[in-house]
């Protein structure tokens, strides 16, 4: 039997990052279901940094990840990890308070956000159409992320660690086993003293065989769409452009543009697919706010957002199932938040508190807690 102290199921960010971190302290076995890591939501991001995105519990987490991905780990990455892009909030004449609100609160974690004019926001996106703007708010710091590199960056460094990553490994059987844990495969069969679930939108589906209670968590479809950019732009220089009500996004990508609805569809855990509706819809959104001609789509996928009513990660041990843990309900959030997220599961296992960096940002164990989401 192959035996380890933590065992970690799902090889996504989640899962990667949690194993690099656990692996300072023991051995770590991280079992993928899929043949390549990283396959499902992983590898379907926007891949952008932003401090002000999501929930105060997930931009605290943000701001807390950024010194790692600005400097990471000598050995992590032979490329940087993040690099400048800059992000365009914009409204329409109904949505100037929602966009002054959301400035407001902002600028508690992110100083260097602020207003612009619509002169200015049409100089940085010279597409955006004038009937359509009336006001903006740019975050200078936001930034384009390498998703590839940020995750093979904690894979290779989980090896270094002499971690065990196993490929093709779907959890079919959770035991407990003693004071621990006995884990079946299709093809083996480990033991673990620690459980770390980071199955992504599978997360409760593995709570399920491990006999605990669900932490309602709800995969949400998320499409995108890549398309040719207008002819002689300055693209590359433009940020990423975003409705203040997240009803659509775009960005440059590799010499085109990447875009999305923001769909948010409930679905079962599953390989997902784009539906033409969501892929019409982001056209249409976009092509109203600006004046590019969408004609022919290069390219469009959909990957799950998994998240919990509050919409917050579910980091922590399980309070009725011992040595049960999860990493859970990372939503859209999961590759920008790895760093605190893998250090705040690491210490909390380990030392039962979260890191000192987190406790002085105002976050607690009870804020991750999957006992605020069952009930117990």
């Amino acid at each position: 039997m192959n035996t380890c102290d933590f065992l970690v199921i799902g090889a996504g960010i989640a899962g990667a990052s949690g194993a690099y971190e656990l692996a300072s302290y023991g051995r770590v076995v991280l079992l993928e279901r899929e043949s390549l890591a990283g396959y499902h939501s992983t590898g379907r991001s926007a891949a952008v940094l932003t401090e002000n995105y999501g929930n105060s519990i997930i931009r605290r987490l943000t701001v807390a990840s950024r010194q790692f991905l600005e400097n990471a780990p000598e050995g992590f990455t032979s490329s940087p990890l993040i690099s400048p892009r800059g992000m365009l909030w914009i409204a329409r004449e109904e949505q100037r308070d929602t966009l002054g609100t959301m400035l407001t609160e902002a600028r508690k974690l992110v100083p260097s956000i602020h207003a612009v004019n619509c002169a200015e926001a049409k100089r940085l996106c010279p597409v955006l159409r004038d009937e359509y703007l009336a006001a903006a708010v740019l975050e200078p710091e936001a930034m384009d992320m390498d998703v590839h590199a940020i995750h093979q960056g904690f894979l290779k460094g989980f090896r270094h660690r002499n971690g065990e990553l196993i490929t093709n490994a779907e959890v079919t059987r959770l035991e407990r086993s003693g004071d621990g844990w006995e884990v079946h495969t299709a093809k083996d069969r480990l033991s673990a003293s620690v459980v770390i679930n980071a199955a992504g939108a599978w997360c409760d589906e593995i709570g399920k065989l491990a006999g605990a209670r669900s932490i309602g968590l709800t995969p949400k479809r998320r499409t995108a769409l890549i398309f040719d950019g207008p002819d002689n732009s300055e693209l590359r220089a433009w940020p990423v452009v975003i409705d203040v009500d997240e009803r659509f996004y775009f960005k440059p990508e590799s010499g085109r543009v990447l875009a999305s609805p923001a769909d948010e569809t409930p679905m079962p855990p599953c390989d997902v697919y784009p539906a033409d509706y969501d892929v019409a819809l982001a056209v249409d959104r976009i092509e109203k706010a600006t004046a590019l001609s969408i004609r022919h789509i290069r390219r469009k996928w959909a990957g799950l957002r998994s998240f919990v009513a509050d919409k917050a990660p579910v980091v922590g041990m399980d309070a009725a199932v011992p040595g049960f843990f999860w990493l859970a309900g990372q939503g859209g959030y999961g590759i920008m938040t790895s760093p605190a997220i893998a250090r705040a599961a690491a210490t909390l296992i380990i030392e039962k508190h979260l890191p000192t960096d987190l406790a002085n940002m105002g976050l607690t164990p009870e804020d991750l807690s999957p006992a605020r989401i069952q009930g117990v």
